[in-house]
């Protein structure tokens, strides 16, 4: 608007409200136009607002209606089905009374055999010991070794009380060839003391999702409330995988390191043999007690997949291979029974709702922020609901969540999806309106 345009519209308003006040029956009769406008306005915007809160929708749909890709060239068609995959039989002949295997990405379970029942571990228990001496210790700081730490059974470095050593060449001494000694020296150093040392791994396990984990010793030797699932030991070491250390340490085939007072020199070899016999494979740890059997919690890392396996009490003396077969049966499971499949693409839009008491007027876009890629098998039905309202009352928000997308594999809810809105809308005020009617009926400009 002009400077002039201006300038004339609020002569023409100052006129008006001169003879408003020049005539107190004109200006009484502006009053009661004002209040009579709120009065009507004010009951139909809460009826609005009700109708708004009280009406919501939900669909179910197989599909959603747009494309979807894989790593093959197979196709997921609209009945939500794969179709053109050769199906692999699960692997129900193993060893282990306990197993799992994990997609580590999402921690969705690919396949468990009592997989939630809780169970001695052995020295998987040092996973959990590295992960959290790689957060709360310092690498370069000197470990003394404890009378304690010394006295640990075999197998052992056969350090000596009062020997020092670097934190971080412990670490390798701990998951190449699974030293109890260094375990417990590692665990006296990082949190004061054994009992110490336990609460902070622990703490780790609950934040991590492993509710019926329940650690005493660094080392997992025999003890009693000293157990695990195989569940919960996935979840575990798929979060340790995910720090570069971790990776580094349990890949490394030797690693050479001295005591720091006398120099003496150490070599460790990694005993992890499927590290060096199965694609993609980057370990993790062995196992063995009298009450836990042989145990093996091993990853697989490839192009468009990252899994976790878990054996437990696979096998006893003389049968130290069972573990092996298990978790190349569980690998080969993994890696070939299921298609990575992108089911709910980033950025799709669904159909617009109507915004009510806006003042731009229209509709608002839900969309998602982010997309949803897992392994599915043949026979796995995907499907979703969406949960959305009827209608929206100003005022929204850009990017604020207007519903939900559930997506559910074979009737199970897997994830939820937030659905934004792509549009902003500014809600009617009893101080926009007012303007509207001073500039509409009063010439009056109110910026």
């Amino acid at each position: 608007m002009s400077f002039f345009h201006l300038s004339k519209c609020w002569l023409s308003g100052s006129a008006f409200f001169r003879k408003y006040i020049e005539d107190p029956a004109a200006l009484w009769y502006f009053a009661c136009f004002v209040v009579l406008g709120c009065a009507i306005i004010y009951p139909l915007d809460q009826r609005m607002l009700q109708q708004q809160q009280s009406t919501k929708t939900v669909i179910h749909l197989d599909a959603i209606g747009y494309d979807t890709y894989d790593t093959t060239n197979d196709m997921y068609p609209v009945d939500g089905k794969v179709t053109n995959h050769t199906s692999v039989k699960q692997p129900d002949s193993l060893y282990a009374r306990y197993a799992l295997l994990m997609d580590a990405s999402n921690r969705r379970v690919l396949f468990e055999k009592d997989g939630y029942t809780k169970v001695p571990m052995a020295s998987t228990t040092k996973i959990m010991t590295l992960l959290v001496a790689l957060e709360q210790g310092n690498p370069d700081s000197v470990v003394t070794v404890s009378e304690y730490a010394a006295s640990m059974p075999n197998v052992k470095l056969h350090m000596k009380a009062g020997e020092q050593y670097r934190l971080g060449d412990l670490l390798y001494s701990l998951m190449l060839e699974s030293h109890n000694d260094s375990a417990v020296a590692i665990a006296e150093h990082v949190g004061g003391s054994v009992e110490e040392f336990a609460k902070l791994m622990n703490e780790k396990a609950k934040e991590l999702g492993a509710n019926s984990t329940n650690f005493v010793t660094p080392n997992g030797l025999d003890a009693e409330n000293h157990y695990t699932t195989a569940y919960d030991l996935a979840l575990i070491a798929s979060s340790a995988i995910e720090n570069e250390e971790f990776c580094k340490i349990i890949q490394t085939p030797s690693y050479t390191f001295y005591e720091q007072t006398t120099g003496k020199s150490f070599t460790v070899n990694n005993k992890d043999r499927f590290l060096t016999s199965y694609e993609g494979a980057i370990g993790i740890k062995t196992g063995f007690t009298g009450n836990a059997g042989y145990c093996f919690v091993g990853a697989v890392r490839r192009d468009d997949r990252q899994l976790v396996s878990v054996v437990l009490a696979s096998g006893w003396p003389p049968n130290k291979s069972y573990k092996w077969k298990d978790t190349i049966r569980l690998m080969d499971y993994g890696t070939k029974a299921f298609t990575m499949k992108e089911i709910v693409k980033k950025d799709t839009e669904f159909q617009q709702i109507p915004v009510t008491n806006s003042v731009e007027g229209g509709t608002v876009t839900p969309y998602t922020e982010e997309s949803v890629a897992l392994l599915l098998q043949p026979s796995e039905n995907v499907t979703f609901d969406i949960s959305l309202p009827n209608r929206l009352n100003a005022p929204v928000k850009e990017g604020a969540t207007i519903g939900k997308l559930v997506v559910q594999i074979n009737d199970e809810p897997y994830t939820v999806i937030p659905l934004l809105a792509r549009e902003g809308k500014t809600r009617i005020t009893y101080v926009y309106v007012l303007k509207s009617i001073l500039r509409m009926y009063f010439l009056v400009y109110t910026g």
